[in-house]
């Protein structure tokens, strides 16, 4: 029996989790000092946009891109976990993941650097169809079809 732990997929999924940790720390190496030199007063009844609001667009790209990694991306680790344990050697989707990952970094920089919307969209769609084909062949392994 193929111990699933040793599936390809699995090192997408461990690479966008290292980006993700690496947008947070470029969040918070942004954010807090341009908090600071507004000297923002951290209030728990103001929500959270509220109080960032007047901070720089350029640091306010990195806090909204790091909540995009928290959205789609789930799907993507559930179906890569799928393929993990159903299909765990399907090139097809361990190619699909790369590509995910690849396009979900190339939006993070578009977004935290210029933010050129277009461009942004155009990176989602084409990420949106790499999870597409990730979450196909994970149905098709579970509902073997």
């Amino acid at each position: 029996m193929h111990n699933s732990l040793e599936s390809p997929i699995l090192q997408p999924v461990i690479a966008l989790l290292i980006w993700t940790l690496v947008m947070s720390f470029w969040l918070l190496f942004t954010r807090i000092p341009a908090m600071m030199a507004q000297k923002i007063v951290l209030d728990p009844k103001v929500p959270p946009k509220e109080l960032t609001k007047d901070l720089p667009a350029r640091v306010r790209w990195k806090a909204d891109n790091y909540n995009h990694l928290m959205e789609a991306p789930t799907l993507f680790y559930a179906a890569a976990l799928v393929v993990a344990f159903a299909d765990p050697n399907n090139g097809a989707a361990v190619t699909a993941a790369w590509a995910y990952v690849v396009l979900r970094v190339m939006h993070s920089m578009v977004q935290v650097l210029i933010n050129h919307i277009p461009s942004r969209l155009f990176l989602f769609l084409l990420s949106t169809v790499a999870l597409a084909v990730v979450v196909w062949h994970g149905a098709r392994a579970v509902f073997v079809f």
